[in-house]
């Protein structure tokens, strides 16, 4: 008969450890306000920017198609918008053996127009060809971009490949 009681005493220990820990009808504030040993205190929930996505601004990108031509010139040209700043960016690779020039131009609203004029040298790498960054005008939606590849010619040369950041649709 004592082993039974043993067995008892066994089995109603570990609910009454289980029951300790349950909030009764107690003082909640008092409850609340109380940390437990095990708990750490926590950092503060991070707030938000709706411009944000992890790392940084987040950067909305309008580009067209991804264009080739038969001498071997392969582009895509994009608008990019990050906060108040809108720029153009052309990627391209160059698998015509010769070095190319490229005109990228940028045409917001109003007649507004940003032109750059990249080196695109010889060899099969990707590249990339931007303008500078502007203050936007108006919405990110009234701006394209082209960019104009062509034989190093002066810029007289042959027009190998025009790419737009319109999406064709």
């Amino acid at each position: 008969m004592a082993l039974a009681g043993v067995v008892v005493f066994v089995l109603a220990l570990p609910l009454a450890v289980a029951s300790a820990d349950s909030v009764g009808d107690g003082d909640s504030a008092t409850l609340r306000g109380a940390a437990r040993a095990d708990e750490r205190p926590r950092a503060p929930e991070p707030r938000r920017s709706p411009l944000l996505l992890g790392l940084g601004l987040a950067t909305a990108a309008r580009c067209g198609p991804e264009l080739s031509s038969p001498e071997g010139v392969e582009a895509q040209t994009c608008v990019l918008t990050q906060g108040e700043e809108t720029w153009a960016r052309t990627y391209y690779r160059n698998a015509t053996g010769d070095a190319l020039s490229s005109d990228l131009s940028l045409m917001g609203p109003g007649g507004r127009t940003v032109q750059m004029n990249c080196a695109v040298d010889a060899g099969d790498d990707p590249g990339a060809c931007e303008t500078p960054r502007e203050r936007t005008a108006g919405e990110p939606g009234a701006y394209s971009a082209v960019a104009e590849f062509a034989r190093s010619a002066g810029s007289d040369g042959p027009l190998l490949l025009r790419s737009g950041s319109n999406s064709g649709r």
